[in-house]
């Protein structure tokens, strides 16, 4: 089992949080489309031992963390469970927890527009905010419905338009950018759902 992944300050490590359960395709898309889009130099799969706002359980940890390395296999990824060895499940938590671990490092937190559209109901979602940047990916449907949303809203002064996205990574925080593109129409629970994925 790999230990805690390697980031000299001054690198730019994009986070892709989630439960993974099962990993797949759309995972690998938007962490290669991130990394190009952001300028990122590094992106970590935050693989979680649960997810706070979802009442069942996932499938096993080391389960879905075999899975993901065995999908996702690039140098510059790196699929972990910081989570679990940092003791956090709160977003908020994790990201002061890797602050506090990695002084230097440019962390960018990855999002889909999923994500922001319901951003506003997470756990001390204003302080993730203002932890690390936040880069949005989004199908170019879901855009309008992203960038009207609470979150987007609240910190619409901050927001860097996409010619700017490879800057988000040196941007203070709060900062947040919107990329629109082709995504692939793939989800966790639709691949669970067809008994492609079983916990």
């Amino acid at each position: 089992m790999p230990g805690y992944p390697v980031a000299r300050p001054g690198m730019r490590v994009g986070l892709l949080g989630g439960s993974f359960d099962p990993p797949h395709a759309g995972h690998v898309h938007v962490t290669k489309w991130a990394m190009k889009g952001f300028g990122l130099d590094r992106v970590w799969w935050l693989v979680s031992p649960g997810n706070p706002i979802k009442p069942d359980a996932p499938a096993d940890l080391g389960r879905r963390l075999a899975a993901a390395r065995a999908l996702m296999r690039r140098p510059r990824v790196e699929v972990t469970d910081l989570e679990a060895r940092l003791g956090t499940r709160a977003t908020a938590d994790t990201l002061a927890a890797l602050r506090r671990r990695y002084p230097g490092v440019r962390f960018v937190w990855l999002m889909g527009a999923d994500n922001l559209a319901g951003f506003h109901r997470w756990g001390r979602w204003e302080e993730i905010m203002g932890l690390v940047p936040v880069g949005v990916l989004a199908r170019p449907g879901d855009q309008l419905r992203a960038g009207l949303s609470p979150a987007a809203r609240r910190f619409a002064r901050w927001r860097l338009p996409p010619a700017a996205a490879r800057a988000l990574p040196l941007a203070a925080p709060p900062a947040w950018c919107l990329l629109t593109g082709r995504m692939l129409d793939l989800s966790s629970s639709e691949l669970r759902a067809l008994g492609v994925w079983r916990r």
